[in-house]
């Protein structure tokens, strides 16, 4: 798959950064010496971790050079590392490991999160957002246009990456046997979006893209406004003309004993 595209991902940086610092609030840490960002994007992330804790170690990771490199322009002060979320290994214990909007792109998250808890120091802060919207008409159409016999051939059914995630209370569960006190809660953004096209966008940086990698430009451009004619009909203009763009999340604050 080709790499993420940073500028893309930066138009809706607002609506992005809100539940990252919204999940930020909820760490129960003042005295924060060591805190890695995992699947820091371009730093929008990073960034608050570094506002929130001046003086602590704040260390960003990502897998996209692209990203890393935006991040790092952004951040010249802040140490970056290009690696894999699953192959991360701490050099040291740390107080927070904070992964917003990352961890729903990976798989068995049963082993995943103990194995990030194993690298807190005591009474350190996992501190996840992940979106929890395969459900939702935006995530739903994408699978639907694809279905379709003149796409089935090109994209693949495993073309989506991301996995439904597991249920609150089993997550809860797998964090509590791992040693943790958990604080765990759903929010629905309810982002205004001024077209079905401001959608399109949106998606096109994150969810779109493992659909998109398997078609030429010209195949791009055609699936992409089948999707969009879909998203026209699923989300209809509000009293004022915009539109409403459900977007629910899932948070997970677990503090090591």
């Amino acid at each position: 798959m080709k790499d993420w595209n940073p500028d893309l991902y930066r138009q809706f940086e607002a609506e992005r950064t809100r539940p990252a610092q919204e999940l930020l609030n909820r760490i129960p840490l003042d005295n924060v010496t060591c805190a890695t960002d995992l699947g820091c994007g371009p730093g929008n992330s990073t960034e608050l971790l570094c506002k929130a804790w001046p003086d602590a170690k704040i260390t960003g990771l990502d897998s996209s050079p692209a990203m890393l490199e935006q991040a790092q322009r952004r951040l010249p002060g802040c140490a970056f590392v290009h690696e894999d979320i699953r192959r991360w290994q701490s050099s040291q214990p740390q107080d927070v490991i904070y992964a917003n909007a990352s961890l729903q792109w990976l798989s068995d998250h049963e082993t995943l999160l103990p194995h990030l808890i194993e690298q807190l120091a005591p009474a350190g802060v996992l501190a996840v957002q992940m979106p929890d919207n395969l459900t939702e008409p935006s995530h739903r159409l994408m699978r639907e246009v694809a279905e379709k016999p003149c796409w089935s051939a090109l994209i693949s059914p495993q073309a989506a990456e991301r996995k439904q995630l597991l249920s609150t209370e089993h997550y809860y569960d797998v964090l509590c046997e791992a040693g943790c006190r958990v604080d765990i809660w759903r929010t629905t953004y309810y982002h205004v979006m001024p077209s079905p096209l401001a959608i399109v966008d949106w998606l096109r940086a994150t969810g779109l893209r493992p659909y998109l990698s398997a078609l030429n430009e010209q195949q791009q451009m055609a699936y992409l406004a089948e999707y969009q004619a879909e998203i026209t009909r699923a989300y209809p203009p509000r009293s004022d003309g915009n539109i409403l763009l459900a977007f629910p999340r899932l948070f997970m604050v677990a503090q090591k004993a």
